[in-house]
């Protein structure tokens, strides 16, 4: 199986370490699958799919989104537990294909994703548990205006220096823009 490459990470930008996770959600009748990607240093979701099952579709569909979204480098660890939708050989191969390090928790050892884990907590407590979702496309499109705007547009974090994930990012920007300017040409 694959190391705990996450614990020795010394993060200073995104796109460093991706953290994934699956979580059930209660919808009227049924109960259907989210699955999420992380950015750990910026906590933003970038890649997320929800459906009725635990096939690899469901993780293969976040990783996707995150991937279109984000620019992976050389370097980037994607961290996730040792699900069977995560050391499938489509998973591994697409994450190989792209030149995406492969970091799972140790055995038996759920704290190994606990950032992953704390988010989850955060979208039941503050989307899930409020409300009753009747069918699937109902909690999809719930759980997106939730993930978009609410977490990552407007949900402070004490470790972002009290801003929202999408705003932090915006500044990480910012700076880095102004920082390239600032250098001389010569």
């Amino acid at each position: 199986m694959y190391p705990n490459l996450a614990r020795q990470m010394v993060l200073t930008g995104v796109d460093q370490l991706w953290r994934a996770d699956i979580t059930y959600i209660r919808l009227r009748e049924e109960f259907v699958f989210l699955a999420v990607i992380l950015d750990a240093y910026s906590r933003r979701v970038i890649g997320w799919a929800l459906d009725r099952t635990l096939e690899d579709d469901l993780t293969l569909t976040a990783l996707r989104m995150a991937m279109a979204h984000r620019v992976v480098q050389p370097g980037l660890v994607h961290h996730s537990d040792r699900g069977s939708q995560y050391a499938s050989a489509e998973y591994t191969c697409l994450l190989e294909n792209n030149g995406i390090d492969i970091s799972m928790s140790r055995r038996a050892n759920p704290w190994d994703n606990a950032a992953c884990e704390s988010f989850m907590k955060t979208l039941k407590y503050e989307e899930v548990h409020r409300n009753e979702y009747r069918h699937l496309g109902d909690a999809r499109a719930a759980i997106h205006e939730f993930l978009e705007k609410v977490y990552n547009g407007k949900r402070l974090h004490s470790a972002l220096g009290y801003l929202p994930p999408a705003e932090f990012e915006r500044n990480l920007a910012a700076q880095k823009n102004k920082d390239a300017a600032a250098r001389p040409l010569f």
